[in-house]
């Protein structure tokens, strides 16, 4: 799997841009604030119709402009897609593939897989554990597209629920009663399932984690990924059951999979308030290989790795470590200064105002 062709209209600070990649480690070098991060954004935004820096839509059209277009020519299980893409300042994301319009957004997802690690990433394991929960279920739908579907179950279902506390205004009613056996029921079905998928990912996931905490961190402190639910014992329906007079009172959910968390541990201690930043952003970057590594076993092909100014905030050693273990396949590198004396790119590409040379 590789992106060939990336063509931008009005996207962030381009104008317009067409480019071609190498199929093996491409390197774009420049100043802050000339629009290598936007470029990478732009290649993992036609996998996902999302923006890792967690910005909404229409920050991604530039001033003045409409909307904008992103269009890639992509190679995909010996076929070659063309994947266009329209973000407009206002109104819905439209997509098609090979000139055919989707139906739905959510079609696009499989036809291009990107990992994607960049400095924010810190926030995996140093914030709470709304990060976490959307790493873990981009993995799950990374695996395999079709659980987005359970995914915006759960989210719709608790969208529905949490109006009916809010509008009970704490009371119990027979009506408000009736109706939330109804949202709980659904809720304990589509949260079980899941978290039954979370589960699966982490069983493969915290072995591939722990290797390569290992490699990059290059000492014997043993780094520990598990997801276990603090329902899952007595099961979600009786969970909420007994949260019932909370929830009301509060006028919010507080027990499901919306509230569960990917537990990190760095040589037995919790990572998020025992680890050092270092050994913290050399977890978060073990758990997007690691998760690189997993797609590329379940689907047969190599996703495109994105690594976006990462060694700015890694020392020598550990950025040594991860040149050492990049995986195969085709790289995408942003840097604003020298790269690792290992570091040895196929394509190296200069940015300067939004325009590459």
């Amino acid at each position: 799997m590789r992106l060939n062709r990336l063509w931008l209209a009005d996207f962030r600070n381009y104008r317009e841009l067409e480019l071609g990649f190498a199929p093996g480690c491409t390197l774009v070098v420049g100043a802050n604030g000339q629009g290598k991060t936007n470029l990478v954004e732009a290649v993992a935004f036609l996998a996902v119709l999302d923006s890792f820096r967690g910005s909404p839509l229409e920050a991604l059209v530039r001033a003045g402009a409409g909307a904008a277009i992103v269009r890639g020519d992509i190679r995909h299980d010996e076929r070659e897609l063309l994947v266009e893409v329209e973000v407009p300042k206002q109104g819905r994301v439209r997509a098609q593939v090979n000139r055919q319009p989707l139906a739905r957004t959510r079609d696009l997802l499989g036809v291009l897989r990107v990992s994607v690690f960049s400095p924010d990433d810190l926030a995996l394991v140093k914030d709470g554990p709304a990060e976490r929960r959307r790493f873990l279920d981009d993995c799950v739908v990374a695996l395999h597209p079709p659980n987005d579907q359970v995914r915006s179950d759960v989210e719709r279902i608790l969208r529905q629920r949490n109006a009916l506390l809010r509008q009970s205004g704490g009371r119990l009613t027979d009506d408000i009663r009736v109706t939330l056996d109804v949202w709980d029921e659904r809720l304990a079905v589509a949260g079980e399932q899941l978290a039954k998928l979370r589960g699966a990912v982490v069983s493969e996931l915290a072995p591939l984690a722990t290797d390569a905490y290992s490699s990059l961190a290059g000492i014997g402190v043993a780094a520990c990924v598990s997801y276990e639910p603090p329902w899952r014992a007595s099961g979600l329906r009786e969970a909420l059951a007994r949260s019932r007079l909370d929830d009301l009172r509060r006028g919010v959910s507080l027990v499901g999979p919306h509230r569960d968390d990917l537990d990190l541990h760095l040589g037995g201690l919790p990572a998020r308030t025992h680890a050092s930043q270092g050994e913290q952003r050399t977890l978060a970057l073990a758990l997007r290989l690691s998760a690189h590594e997993l797609t590329r076993r379940h689907i047969g092909a190599t996703p495109v790795l994105v690594l976006d100014d990462v060694f700015s905030e890694l020392d020598q050693r550990r950025s040594a470590a991860l040149l050492d273990h990049l995986p195969a396949g085709q790289i995408l590198m942003t840097t604003a200064g020298m790269l690792p004396e290992r570091a040895r790119p196929d394509v190296v590409l200069h940015i300067d105002k939004g325009t590459i040379t």
